[in-house]
């Protein structure tokens, strides 16, 4: 099976949940109502290290996986890819999530 490009940004999608469990994770996407498992315990470190990273590789790396192990991981990444639960990251996203984050912040100017 092949995996997704480990060289572009990867995110979750916004509409997903994840939860910790001992074998791994449960993910829950609320828009389309799919549940997935994870049954590899280093996998939902790769999936919270998306967000902070520019690479997929790099979340990879973050989250201690192996260069070997790489393809694998690139493997279940297009997995959660196809059922929507992880989303690239575009220019686009990107400029609008630090607009929408810059929005939520209280302002520091004072009224005059």
């Amino acid at each position: 099976m092949p995996g997704i490009d480990l060289d572009r940004a990867w995110d979750l999608h916004p509409q997903v949940a994840v939860r910790p469990e001992p074998f791994g994770a449960l993910l829950y996407h609320f828009g389309t109502r799919r549940l997935s498992f994870l049954k590899d315990r280093r996998l939902p470190a790769v999936l919270r290290s998306l967000k902070d990273v520019p690479t997929a590789r790099d979340a990879c790396t973050a989250a201690g996986v192996p260069a070997s192990d790489l393809p694998r991981y690139g493997a279940a990444l297009a997995v959660l890819a196809r059922s929507s639960m992880i989303v690239e990251r575009t220019p686009m996203t990107e400029r609008s999530e630090g607009i929408e984050s810059q929005r939520s912040r209280p302002s520091t100017k004072e009224a005059s």
